[in-house]
Parts: structure tokens; C-alpha cells; sequence
């Protein structure tokens, strides 16, 4: 499929439980209704160490953590995600961030691992989503807001 053509798709959703960090409460807000409109289970914190409490709670059945990079608290997603791959290795996992991956200076999209850069439209966050969780992630998927 070309990339156009998997751009113009439909977006398939499931029924994983997904973590999500986000310190800007209405964008969490916003993420996790677009992601539950996917009928995606979704759990959230705030911060770093509030996503580790989440983990615990939900005694590590996660199937995939979306964190943005830069988080207040001391702990950045960086640092969770590798906390979290600890505790579950293959844990997938989608960084989010308004820098782009050249300036954050991390190589994505290899594996289980994802890069979404915000702003982004609800049909890339739910493509970027299924294509992580299926391990079909491709390169970045920039959609700015218009």
C-alpha cells in the first residue's frame, strides 16, 4: 500500500489497554476520548512517577505506553519508557512531543518503538497507535493541525 493510500484508509482501533502520560490535562483529556473512541482501554497519569503508580495498579497489563518526552517531576518519557521495558521488555511505546525527533536527538520508529510529533490529527494518533501495536510502524507520521 502507498503511503497516500494508507494515509486515506480507515483506521482500524482494538481493544488494548494503553497508558497514557501527559501533563497538559486537556490534551490528555483530548487524547484519551479520540483513543477510547477507538475503543481503546486507556489509563492515565500526569507524570512519570504517576505512570508508574498507574503501572502497579493495573498490575502491569499495559499494551502500550504513549508518553510525551518532556514531563514535570524529575522523569521524562525516555526515562519511564525504559523504567517500564524493566519491569515488561517488548513494551511498546509511542513518544510524543512538539520538538521534532532530529531536535529530541532519539532514533524512532525501529521496533516497538514510535515517534508522534504534535500537533497531530486524531486519525494519525489512532494510525500510529494500530500500526505500533500491530509492529508495523513506518516513518514519522507528521499531520499538523490546520
Amino acid at each position: 500500500m502507498s503511503d497516500a493510500a494508507r494515509l486515506n484508509s480507515p483506521v482500524r482501533g482494538g481493544r488494548e489497554t494503553i497508558l497514557l502520560v501527559e501533563d497538559e490535562p486537556p490534551l490528555r483529556e483530548l487524547v484519551r476520548e479520540i483513543l477510547r473512541q477507538y475503543d481503546y482501554r486507556v489509563v492515565e497519569a500526569a507524570s512519570g512517577i504517576e505512570a508508574l503508580k498507574v503501572w502497579d495498579a493495573e498490575d502491569g497489563k499495559i499494551d502500550l505506553l504513549l508518553t510525551d518526552m518532556v514531563m514535570p517531576e524529575g522523569m521524562n518519557g525516555r526515562e519511564l519508557a525504559t523504567q517500564l521495558r524493566k519491569r515488561k521488555p517488548g513494551l511498546k511505546v509511542i513518544y510524543t512531543s512538539g520538538y521534532s525527533p532530529e531536535v529530541v536527538g532519539t532514533r524512532f520508529n525501529q521496533g516497538d518503538t514510535a515517534f508522534l510529533q504534535k500537533p497531530y490529527q486524531p486519525p494519525a494518533l489512532a494510525r500510529r497507535v494500530r500500526e505500533t501495536l500491530d509492529g508495523a510502524v513506518k516513518a514519522p507520521e507528521v499531520a499538523l493541525v490546520n
